[in-house]
């Protein structure tokens, strides 16, 4: 090996070994740094997973002691904290409040815990808006209806229809056929009520 080939190899030790001194701690530090960014996600994402463990495991207590205390158990739907848990339990307790012919106390169950959620929050109003037509709210029912699908327009012209409004309970049927397929098993439904207003339903189309 040459002299100057040495001398290189000499000089390129020497400034790895001042990049080390100078930057060493930094990169230790960055390594350390990062592993700790990665224990404290594993810490963060097993603390997540215990606490949805809790949470489903006091939705299922609330739910045993629906079903077995039927309206008794209202206090532990609502000692669950707010999100998806409390809700699907406020739905079965609405659900066993109206069995017991305590509309007021399901209607009142489900609007203390509407869910964020869109879909599911829809699915409220719907279940909210029957209780209150099958209590004699129509007019109440209409306010809580504020969306536009097959269900929900069904539901308004159902109330419509208590109301005396007729057309436009015809106009809601209406509406909700045109958004309900024609296999689905509620079409046949609507078709009656939309022709006891005096709608004409339209025929399938031949082939």
């Amino acid at each position: 090996m040459a002299i100057d080939e040495i001398l290189d190899e000499h000089e390129q030790s020497r400034r790895v070994q001042e990049w080390l001194r100078r930057n060493g701690g930094g990169l230790i530090g960055g390594v350390l740094l990062g592993l700790a960014a990665v224990g404290g996600w594993k810490w963060w994402q097993q603390r997540e997973a215990q606490a949805q463990m809790r949470q489903a495991d006091t939705f299922q207590t609330a739910v045993d002691a629906i079903d077995r205390d039927g309206v008794k158990a209202a206090g532990r739907v609502q000692a669950l904290p707010a999100g998806i848990y409390r809700s699907l339990a406020a739905l079965r307790l609405a659900k066993a409040q109206a069995e017991a012919k305590d509309d007021a106390g399901a209607i009142a169950t489900l609007q203390r815990s509407m869910p964020s959620d869109t879909a599911l929050a829809a699915i409220f109003r719907r279940r909210i808006a029957r209780l209150q037509i099958d209590s004699g709210k129509a007019a109440d029912a209409l306010k809580s209806l504020d969306a536009t699908d097959a269900a929900s327009l069904d539901l308004r012209g159902d109330a419509q229809f208590v109301l005396g409004q007729v057309d436009a309970a015809r106009d809601s049927y209406r509406k909700a056929l045109a958004k309900t397929d024609v296999g689905s098993p509620d079409r046949r439904l609507i078709e009656l009520k939309y022709t006891q207003v005096g709608g004409v339903p339209a025929q399938p189309q031949t082939p």
